[in-house]
């Protein structure tokens, strides 16, 4: 067949998978093309059927039957960084040539390139060269991890951790005593899991001169004993107390976290990140790292508000996107309340367990409305941080004033990250306003063992609650806010259809009225994340045209969400794929 006669025929043949038909598409260019690389013997699931109803029920055109999902193509083509065409093995290798490189699948799930839509990479980045105590069981534990990681620290020096649970241990935090017996003369500085807590040393209070008579910023708390010495543990907007003192990374340094952070999520299948709270130092990095080509992972960088330096020169310049998606910045991240398991999210009426006790939010949580105002003027999408009713009322009532004013404000796709906790009044305003619900499933299974005892039998069904934004048509996308939770696709996927953490419990889920299902899961993860980056006609979906961003699973999670969600957790990633190139290989 000749080189125009076949691509005639690739344009205009009709393939038939299972029951359902489909034109197979080519990127449809001036000049016709042949791949440069066929992925092929592949179960795919491309998304490029309509989205599934607001109660999860697949479309009727989807690869859905009998409660039963197929893949919808079993190879792709590859051509430029983008897809070329999807089919059979048999047409789809008519796209190729001599020099087509050819990779067999061997059975292996295709689906769109992952999107985390919520990460501190600089954080993990930290944690692969700092000692990581996310898997502390206690206080005594974590202590063990910690010296063990700081045998060869000399004295002096900072130890620095991250990890232990402030939610888990609010009720009984630890002190700097027990640092003290272990390291006397080694200041100690140990970040909570979520970044809403510190647990220092004394010597560590030393180096930062606090003592009995330091006051605690506004926002923040120190945590005292009876005669009012502070005990070591310091939350909310007091865990910055300690930043002048802490050793201070260079640009090298920041690199370098990136660098190790990406090729870690790209071995975890992501393509893309979103990184909520860039600071000067951070985006000084990014750039180096673009303009060296060194990015492996497409970054949607969103702009600390915080930064108040950073923020003005954005102010300035306006919204960036990347002609080739690697380094976005039309967004920013601000925060409004602090932290549910540590008691800062602001809640409407006081907390189940501390009677007379709401949470901070807005200036008494650093939330500088002047100038998110003047980045809402210049044109950034708005990534808000509120967690409690009254936070996340709050904040909705800001986004609609602002467009109120200037209706265009409304095609920004702000967004409320975390979400937690919402008053059923308020679930609607979210559609009405087209803000985003960024959400993290694996928060609800994590945060379940205590959730309940700070907001009481009532307030808890309109938390962590997916189902209920579904029904209301609110835009969602799913994340892991990591390091805080493990970012781990299956786990995010099995929490996410099950409400069940890692050992299966509770028996039917965690309020599982808020169970969302498979296909909306991982649409959560891709398509829907790449909205909520402005990328939706790049990347989400698998089709002609679109970045050859992909991801692949040694298992079919369409298949396995739905007869043993627990087999979930055996999944693997076997490649990731960006702009058509291997990021990641997992070795035989």
């Amino acid at each position: 067949m000749s080189y125009i006669k076949r691509f005639i025929y690739l344009t205009t043949l009709i393939l038939t998978f299972g029951c359902s038909e489909q034109a197979v598409e080519v990127d449809n260019t001036e000049q016709p093309k042949l791949a440069e690389r066929i992925l092929f013997n592949a179960k795919i699931y491309s998304l490029s059927w309509p989205e599934p109803a607001l109660d999860g029920t697949p479309s009727s055109a989807a690869p859905y039957t009998d409660q039963q999902w197929t893949p919808d193509a079993q190879a792709i083509a590859i051509v430029d960084g983008k897809i070329l065409a999807l089919g059979s093995d048999k047409n789809i290798m008519l796209l190729k040539n001599p020099d087509t490189e050819l990779i067999d699948m061997n059975g292996a799930t295709i689906i769109p390139g992952l999107v985390d839509s919520h990460t501190h990479i600089i954080e993990l980045g930290k944690l692969l060269h700092i000692v990581n105590i996310t898997d502390a069981r206690d206080p005594q534990h974590a202590i063990e991890m910690v010296k063990e990681f700081a045998k060869d620290i000399p004295q002096g020096e900072w130890v620095i951790g991250q990890g232990w649970d402030e939610g888990a241990w609010a009720n009984n935090y630890p002190n700097r005593q027990m640092l003290d017996e272990v390291f006397p003369n080694n200041p100690v500085f140990l970040r909570s899991l979520h970044s809403f807590a510190i647990w220092v040393n004394s010597k560590a209070m030393e180096v930062a001169v606090i003592n009995k008579s330091t006051e605690a910023p506004v926002g923040g708390e120190i945590v005292r004993t009876d005669a009012g010495e502070p005990t070591g543990i310091f939350l909310n907007r007091a865990t910055t107390m300690f930043e002048s003192v802490l050793p201070k990374p260079n640009i090298d340094t920041y690199k370098q976290y990136i660098r190790d952070a990406m090729l870690k999520m790209a071995e975890d299948g992501f393509v893309s990140v979103h990184e909520a709270g860039v600071n000067g130092l951070m985006m000084e990095a990014l750039q180096a790292l673009r303009k060296e080509d060194k990015l492996p992972l497409r970054m949607y960088a969103m702009l600390s508000s915080r930064d108040f330096l950073l923020s003005k020169q954005w102010i300035k310049t306006g919204p960036v996107q990347d002609k080739d998606g690697f380094l976005d910045v039309v967004s920013v991240k601000a925060f409004y309340d602090g932290a549910l398991g540590s008691r800062g999210a602001r809640l409407l009426e006081d907390y189940s367990d501390k009677e007379g006790h709401k949470g901070v939010s807005g200036d008494d949580y650093g939330f500088d409305k002047d100038i998110v105002d003047e980045l809402i003027k210049a044109g950034f999408q708005i990534g808000i941080h509120a967690i409690g009713d009254a936070g996340n009322r709050e904040v909705l009532a800001y986004f609609a004033d602002h467009i109120k004013a200037d209706p265009n404000v409304r095609t920004k796709r702000h967004r409320i990250e975390h979400a937690q906790v919402v008053h059923p009044d308020d679930f609607k305003y979210f559609k009405q306003l087209g803000v985003i619900a960024s959400l993290e499933p694996p928060h609800a299974v994590e945060d379940k063992t205590w959730a309940e005892q700070r907001l009481g039998p009532e307030r808890i069904k309109n938390a962590y609650a997916w189902r209920t934004f579904r029904n209301n048509n609110v835009k969602l996308t799913f994340n892991s806010d990591l390091p805080g939770s493990d970012h781990g696709i299956f786990y995010g996927l099995h929490a996410a259809v099950t409400r069940q953490d890692k050992d299966s419990e509770p028996e039917g889920g965690w309020y599982p009225e808020q169970i969302v299902t498979i296909e909306e899961a991982i649409r959560g993860y891709t398509q829907w994340a790449a909205y909520a980056g402005f990328r939706e006609n790049q990347t989400g979906v698998l089709k002609p045209g679109n970045w050859a961003d992909i991801t692949v699973f040694d298992i079919d999670p369409f298949q396995l969400a739905t007869t043993n969600p627990k087999q979930l957790f055996e999944g693997k990633v076997l490649m990731t794929m960006v702009n058509g190139e291997v990021v990641y290989q997992r070795k035989k």
